[in-house]
């Protein structure tokens, strides 16, 4: 009995100690995703000692300091799912939100996960150089809470690097680039003022009724001009008007007249002048072309200003100058009244005998020649008297003479021409009676030449038009009665005519070629932008914003370009040239990333050349990634490699990370 009682122990004993060793060998139970308890959760029993409490400080560490919370799990597998996939459902299961981060640890599988989404001051290198160089050593080594305490540290010190770079280095690179900055300023600065000093003085040789070339000019240059050329007429105003008080004193205001509204004239345009670059000084902003259509004004205001004085000027010092030799031009008058005298009755007995020749329709422009010249060389006789009557009297009244002896000159100016007209009479009847059928001729082809000029004659054109029909009607009508006074009408018609249609023709000629220009240019934009947009087209994953954009620009500036052609040929010409230089800095500038981006591949292979085609797209990008990414698309373990076919669907998710690999 004793013997099979310890027989029976033994067996038991035996039998439990298979029962313990069979447990201990037995494979533990796998580890679905479920919601994480806390931010350190060991199901695997990876940690010993104080190890929690140290990956918890190093938790705390990260979140205090950034703001950043990392979860870490150990598990012994991660029940047949690949390790990104049991990273992202563990991710939703726990709530994660857009600063939560998890490291998946498989201690049994040897392999991991990085889950959640990218703080935006952390790059792809950042991550990459994180899980490689930090995480992954420390969990080959078997050291788990390592890996932890380095994924707290390591996602910090990403946070706030500077790529490695020591302040030292970055402050003394800050300092070369403020001084690179403040040469190219300097020199620039000085480059501008230069070009600036010679587009000034091109300006100044700019007739100010020149809208269209004062419109040319920069903004800058016109902004100066518009003020040089207001400073100028305000002092010219200024001595005009001291100058013409002098002279009101001397002369008296009837015999300054004229100048007083020239002046007044010149002061109205100035004051309007001032008025406009009074806005332009307001603190109500305008548009640059708001601006431009301004400074325009104010140069053409005062060059109107200008224009008004310098008409008179002659006039003004031949008034001063008339006290100084008023004798002898009195006496120079006298002997023009003797010789018109002596003319009269040779040209009283011509128009007799034209009277005799010719209808009286015929000389009704001269009939009363011969009586209205004697009136005016009476005329001038009283003014000769009175202006030595005033050269008479004593220094500083004397200004009377002036206006007699102008007075004087015009009469016998005018009494000289009424004689002409009657000597010269016969020979101009004949000349416009031979003359009249060509100058008709010429109407008529010049008003047929005009019809097709009717789009670019504008108000000039219509007006000489209607002026050159009466005249045409008239000279019909009345060349056989009156010969001299149809052909003269006519001759004058023609000649307004022949203005007009030389204007119009010129502005259809510049249409013209406008057209031809904007055409060409439209040609050569879309031409530039459709080889920028193909070239992007085609190779967008390396093509970065900026050609992007200028692309978009060029784009706009062609729709605009052309929408306007119609009706506003040459704005929709600026628009053209600058969608043909946008498109061509696109082109450009895509070309040089394009360069840029082959240049940091590792190597070249039909991966990276889809990538670059668009046909596949970063998985980071999309949201797709389903492993550990290396910088040439390499893939590790854990369920795939880091790029994928493009889909439908914005750019949101771009961020989000779904790492991991075996370690």
């Amino acid at each position: 009995m004793r013997l099979s009682k310890q027989l029976s122990l033994l067996a038991s004993g035996f039998l439990l100690s298979l029962a313990v060793l069979g447990g201990g060998a037995a494979p533990a139970a796998a580890e679905p995703p479920e919601r994480l308890p806390g931010y350190v959760t060991d199901k695997a029993g990876a940690l010993r000692g104080g190890q929690t409490a140290e990956l918890q400080a190093a938790i705390d560490e990260l979140y205090t300091k950034d703001h950043e919370r990392l979860w870490v799990v150990y598990v012994h597998d991660f029940d047949g799912l690949d390790a990104p996939e049991w990273g992202e459902r563990t991710a939703r299961a726990s709530g994660f939100g857009d600063r939560d981060v998890l490291l998946s640890v498989a201690v049994d599988d040897r392999a991991y996960a990085f889950t959640g989404q990218a703080p935006t001051s952390v790059t792809d290198k950042d991550l990459d150089e994180l899980l490689i160089d930090k995480v992954e050593p420390k969990l080959r080594a078997g050291d788990w809470a390592g890996a932890g305490v380095a994924a707290a540290n390591g996602l910090s010190e990403a946070m706030n690097s500077s790529g490695g770079v020591s302040p030292r280095t970055i402050l003394l690179l800050v300092l070369i680039v403020v001084l690179v900055v403040l040469a190219l300023w300097f020199f620039g600065r000085r480059r501008k003022a230069r070009r600036g000093k010679a587009e000034l003085e091109g300006a100044r040789k700019i007739d100010p009724a020149d809208t269209r070339a004062l419109g040319a000019l920069p903004l800058d240059t016109l902004d100066a001009r518009s003020k040089e050329v207001l400073v100028d007429t305000d002092d010219a105003l200024r001595t005009s008007a001291e100058e013409l008080r002098l002279a009101t004193d001397e002369f008296g205001a009837t015999a300054t007249a004229p100048f007083t509204a020239a002046l007044t004239a010149a002061q109205q345009a100035l004051a309007k002048a001032f008025s406009i670059r009074q806005l332009l000084d307001d603190d109500i902003p305008e548009t640059p072309d708001q601006q431009r259509t301004m400074l325009v004004d104010i140069i053409g205001g005062c060059g109107r200003a200008n224009r008004e004085l310098d008409a008179k000027v002659t006039e003004f010092d031949a008034m001063r100058n008339l006290l100084i030799n008023a004798g002898e031009r009195l006496d120079t008058l006298t002997r023009s009244v003797v010789d018109l005298t002596t003319r009269t009755p040779n040209s009283e007995a011509t128009l007799r005998e034209l009277t005799a020749a010719h209808p009286a329709s015929v000389l009704a422009p001269i009939h009363d020649n011969v009586s209205m010249a004697r009136e005016r060389i009476a005329f001038a006789e009283r003014g000769i008297a009175d202006g030595r009557a005033a050269v008479a009297r004593p220094v500083g009244e004397q200004g009377a003479a002036v206006a007699a002896i102008r007075g004087a000159e015009s009469a016998l100016d005018t009494a000289r021409a009424l004689l002409d007209a009657v000597d010269t009479a016969a020979t101009d009847i004949e000349q416009a009676r031979g003359g009249l059928p060509g100058i008709i001729e010429e109407l008529r082809r010049d008003l047929a030449a005009a019809a097709g000029l009717t789009q670019h004659g504008g108000v000039e054109l219509t007006g000489a038009v209607g002026a050159a029909n009466a005249a045409l009607e008239q000279a019909v009508r009345d060349g056989a009665s009156n010969p001299l006074g149809a052909f003269r009408a006519a001759v004058t018609a023609d000649t307004a005519l022949d203005r007009a249609i030389a204007a119009a023709t010129d502005r259809r000629l510049a249409a013209e070629e406008l057209g031809r220009r904007l055409e060409q240019t439209l040609t050569a934009a879309r031409s530039q932008i459709n080889a920028a947009s193909d070239f992007i087209g085609t190779r967008r994953g390396g093509v970065d914003a900026e050609p992007r954009t200028r692309l978009a620009e060029a784009q706009r500036n062609l729709e605009q370009a052309q929408r306007l052609s119609a009706t506003e040929p040459a704005q929709a010409l600026q628009a053209a040239q600058r969608a043909a230089e946008l498109g061509a800095s696109a082109l450009h500038t895509a070309q040089a990333a394009v360069r840029d981006w082959q240049a940091r591949q590792p190597s070249s292979n039909s991966q990276t050349g889809a990538v670059l085609s668009g046909i596949l797209i970063d998985g980071m990008l999309r949201g797709m990634g389903t492993g550990y990414r290396s910088g040439g698309g390499r893939s590790s373990g854990g369920g795939g490699g880091g790029y994928g076919p493009g889909s439908f669907g914005g750019s949101n998710g771009s961020r989000r990370i779904s790492r991991g690999g075996r370690f």
